[in-house]
């Protein structure tokens, strides 16, 4: 069988009801966490753009965050999954490659609502989609070959959303053939100076993989073998790569790869918490940040090269700024936090963040890229204008396995995001949908709380 062949039987073979207790628990964190993401970013100007372009769609389909009314599934999946990403606030996963593997829940939520599928459905294709974007970022590395990790999205959100739509696995692995092929996204899209896009090619990814699920429904086929072919995936995009998927997680091996997905404390990129941490532990040790006579930021190979490119150093963005390993660490030493407001645009420009930046130098250290993907670390040192000197090096922190989340820290970060656009009575109603997710037997009371209304 061709690769596509046995992920579309996994997924259409997946026991929906044998789901584990702390699978099912980590999805509904996941899913409050995606809430919470949504919330935050409602605001801005790409996730207005996109529910736009949903609104002027009216359709018999999918719900959008906020918005009164139906559109496409597949404009639902971009626009919810816009909101989730913008931010940089979802959770993650670093493999050989890295990726959001909740890209994928805005997919599963629209195809969910469209079908009229049963919640217990739509906990399956969540952890279908997280084991195969997870296990392909696991197998191979894109980034340096010129590809987004985004690519992974698009097989991942195809067997979730065909699962949803009931199709067996031939048309499900015709949906990947398709989602694949026509599809490809380029890392430009994190490349140097970042654009609106680096926040939308997830969500984007995951809107043409439902789109490729509705077309291989309808009888269309794909070219294949997608992956194995002469001109496929292994030779054009990843090169070659094998993938045990009879060790994906199911009743017969716990080992899910969604338990193993990491979560976040600060809105930005998660290969740098590490060093905010660390330039946090510093601000309490050392008398005067003004008296900081130079910075040196000692990381992972990944980390220098992605997180401390030329165009990192003069952030002008969001964007950019988010995926800035000096601009972090001098924020965070600065301000002694890292929240929605450290990428205001008067932030990005400040003359004492660009001061900071202008001291600091960023290293690659072999010791902490060996620990890498398994630890993110980072370790910041400090010397002061008397010549004194302070280091602070995090291997890991909250929001890994090692030290997961509480569904209390959930809660804390859903309703932090949520206070500026809900009230209480709407944010209690969104979480105890999630905590009691199990029960529910209707998208519409999520939906609606997230509308802030009743119903």
């Amino acid at each position: 069988m061709t690769l596509a062949e046995r992920l579309a039987r996994y997924a259409c073979a997946f026991d929906a009801e044998r789901v584990p207790e702390p699978v099912l628990a980590c999805v509904r964190q996941r899913l409050l966490d995606s809430l919470a993401c949504a919330l935050g970013a409602y605001d801005a100007r790409p996730v207005r753009v996109a529910r736009r372009v949903a609104a002027a769609a009216p359709a018999h389909g999918a719900s959008v965050f906020g918005m009164h009314g139906l559109t496409t599934p597949d404009l639902a999946a971009f626009a919810n999954g816009v909101m989730i990403r913008f931010l940089d606030y979802n959770d993650g996963y670093m493999g050989l490659e890295p990726g959001h593997p909740s890209d994928n829940i805005a997919a599963c939520l629209a195809v969910a609502e469209a079908e009229g599928a049963s919640v217990g459905e739509f906990v399956a294709a969540v952890v279908i989609a997280y084991e195969i974007q997870m296990r392909l970022q696991d197998a191979a590395g894109l980034n340096r070959r010129g590809w987004d990790h985004a690519c992974y999205i698009l097989p991942a959100s195809a067997a979730a959303a065909s699962r949803l739509m009931g199709l067996d696995a031939e048309r499900t692995a015709q949906a990947i053939n398709l989602a694949i092929n026509g599809h490809i996204p380029m890392r430009q899209a994190r490349s140097g100076a970042l654009s609106d896009w680096k926040g939308c090619s997830a969500a984007n990814a995951a809107r043409n993989a439902v789109f490729a699920a509705q077309l291989a429904r309808a009888g269309l086929t794909g070219p294949a073998p997608i992956f194995e072919g002469e001109m496929g995936f292994f030779e054009q995009v990843s090169g070659p790569f094998s993938l045990d998927v009879e060790a994906f997680g199911s009743p017969a091996n716990d080992d899910y790869a969604i338990l193993r997905s990491l979560t976040k404390t600060f809105p930005t990129n998660g290969e740098l918490h590490t060093a905010i941490w660390a330039a946090l532990d510093l601000r309490d040790r050392i008398p005067d940040v003004a008296a900081i006579r130079s910075i040196r930021i000692d990381t992972s190979a990944f980390n220098r090269r992605v997180l401390a490119d030329e165009a990192k150093w003069r952030p002008e963005t969001r964007e950019t700024a988010d995926h800035s390993l000096p601009y972090n660490v001098a924020r965070a030493l600065l301000d002694g936090d890292i929240t929605l407001e450290s990428y205001a645009p008067a932030k990005i420009a400040a003359a004492d963040a660009r001061g900071l930046m202008a001291r600091t130098t960023v290293t690659e250290d072999p010791r902490l890229t060996a620990m890498f993907p398994r630890h993110l670390a980072n370790r910041v040192t400090v010397e002061l204008a008397n010549g004194e000197s302070a280091a602070s090096e995090v291997i890991t922190g909250p929001g890994t396995p090692e030290s997961p989340m509480s569904d209390a820290d959930f809660e804390r970060k859903f309703r932090k995001m949520a206070a500026p656009h809900l009230d209480p009575a709407a944010q209690d109603r969104a979480i105890d949908f999630v905590s009691t997710l199990a029960r529910q037997t209707s998208f519409e009371p999520l939906f609606a709380a997230m509308r802030g209304s009743g119903g």
